[in-house]
């Protein structure tokens, strides 16, 4: 049986920048079966592109709303797009 994949961009805004965001997204990211991509924005917020099973992205995006302890999120802006390209692993750019 295949698992049905899904992606989806997020934007993640407040306190998410020099506060190791993008590490700690990419190591739960890892742990809860997601791959992608997280990147700083020049506006001060965190982009990451999440792929996986509904499940999955629902708990990556209940995580980033926590972030890790230094973090101060205010908001977590989601779109659903349509997966192109199969993603490999999780990988931090930008």
């Amino acid at each position: 049986m295949v698992r049905e994949r899904k992606a989806m961009l997020v934007r993640v805004s407040g306190r998410v920048q020099g506060v190791s965001f993008r590490i700690w997204t990419r190591r739960e990211a890892e742990r809860l079966g997601v791959t992608g991509w997280v990147r700083n924005e020049r506006d001060g917020s965190v982009a990451a592109m999440i792929v996986g099973s509904d499940a999955a992205l629902a708990n990556m995006v209940e995580r980033l709303w926590m972030g890790p302890a230094a973090a101060s999120v205010v908001s977590v802006e989601t779109e659903p797009v349509a997966l192109q390209d199969p993603v490999q692993g999780f990988q931090i750019t930008g």
